[in-house]
């Protein structure tokens, strides 16, 4: 018996990676965050599968169902919305499997961030313009925010920032990152990347507060924030530079005629 930790992807059916898709197929119970992952996502799943939805589950709820599973000795697949390596809720459900003795494994989804920026047709890095990503969030009821963590810090950076479930506290991250960004710093919302009732607002730090309703980007929303979202700023790296040479590329010879 084993349970699989599987990346959903940001929403899109066939977002999901081979791999995940596989496993969905192959496991007798799948639980799931029913308010996160769209349920046409269950189609990869078998038609006899016990499909748990854990939205209505708190976490004792949950290893019970694990519980279960081994004792019937079948997989498990969990399934996770975007990628189960950023706010999953899963270090905490491994550590109950650790106690339990039940065997479980990753497997990576696509993060929403990256479908984000996807929806917009941007890149997050550019050369001499920004080369990190700080990936971040605010607190919020579930899950507070470490002091040394908070928007106004890492805004100091003012490296390209994607800030997760940002709808609801959108007036006091714009004020928090004018701290340090200039007003006309780009930014982009992007609501549910990838479902069909994706949308996206473009715009600078100064003019998203006027050109938007808060209440119309409430939920699963991101924010992404910094200089490389400004399509008149381009810089070329040197990796495809002509005269750039690796081991896997070296400059052509040129060939001269011979003259005797």
């Amino acid at each position: 018996m084993k349970v699989y930790f599987i990346g959903a992807g940001p929403g899109a059916v066939d977002l999901i990676t081979l791999r995940g898709a596989k496993i969905l197929g192959k496991c007798k119970m799948v639980l799931y965050a029913g308010s996160l992952i769209p349920e046409d996502m269950l189609q990869h799943c078998q038609s006899d599968a016990e499909l748990l939805d854990t939205s209505k589950l708190d976490l004792e709820q949950q290893q019970a169902c694990y519980q279960h599973a081994k004792l019937s000795d079948i997989d498990v697949a969990r399934l996770h919305s975007g990628d189960p390596a950023i706010y999953g809720a899963t270090a905490e459900q491994m550590h109950r499997l650790d106690i339990m003795g039940i065997d479980y494994e990753i497997i990576p989804g696509v993060s929403s961030f990256s479908a984000a920026a996807a929806a917009i047709n941007a890149e997050l890095t550019k050369p001499a313009i920004s080369q990190s990503i700080i990936l971040t969030r605010v607190s919020g009821r579930a899950s507070a925010v470490p002091e040394l963590e908070s928007i106004d810090k890492f805004a100091q950076h003012k490296a390209t920032m994607c800030i997760f479930l940002s709808g609801p506290h959108l007036k006091k991250i714009v004020g928090d990152l004018l701290l340090h960004y200039p007003a006309t710093t780009p930014v982009a919302l992007i609501y549910r990347a990838t479902w069909p009732e994706q949308k996206h607002y473009k715009g600078t730090l100064k003019t998203i507060l006027q050109d938007t309703i808060a209440d119309n980007w409430n939920l699963t929303t991101m924010l992404l924030v910094g200089s490389v979202l400004d399509e008149k700023l381009q810089a070329e790296s040197s990796l495809y530079d002509k005269n750039f040479t690796h081991i896997f590329r070296v400059p052509k010879k040129i060939l001269r005629p011979h003259h005797e």
